[in-house]
């Protein structure tokens, strides 16, 4: 028969309070000075977060067919890139021709041209077709 283990006991977390503070205790795998430092960040990333307001779609009348575009484009560039991704992977899986790499290398070369001639056509640098996706990071 199986003999249980138990895992020893935590004491009640203590802080010494006196002078400097010192930890004498553990609390979940982190250190309660490591806790309140984390508070601490976490307080100051929900501070930044209500200070600075978040990208938004610009519905002015006089800029929605940039910003239509740059959505566009920016899509447009997500799925090229996808589509690169998968082709790279093809030539070294060996699955594609020589002639099928060619013309899969010229179709993304192209589509590239079009993206940042029509960016150019409404002011939109490259890193502008990018989406902030909060926690995620970003898209591209």
């Amino acid at each position: 028969m199986a003999k249980k283990v138990r895992a020893p006991k935590r004491s009640a977390p203590h802080v010494k309070r006196s002078g400097k503070s010192k930890v004498v205790a553990k609390r979940g795998g982190l250190t309660i000075s490591e806790v309140a430092r984390l508070d601490d960040l976490r307080r100051e990333l929900e501070r930044a977060s209500r200070s600075t307001s978040p990208l938004r779609w610009n519905a002015d009348p006089d800029d929605v067919q940039r910003s239509v575009a740059q959505l566009v484009l920016t899509l447009v560039e997500f799925i090229r890139k996808l589509l690169e991704r998968q082709a790279i992977r093809r030539m070294e899986a060996g699955t594609l021709t020589d002639q099928q790499t060619e013309d899969i290398g010229r179709a993304l070369m192209k589509l590239e041209e079009t993206v940042v001639g029509i960016a150019a056509t409404f002011g939109i640098l490259p890193d502008d077709l990018n989406l902030d996706l909060g926690p995620v990071g970003k898209l591209l």
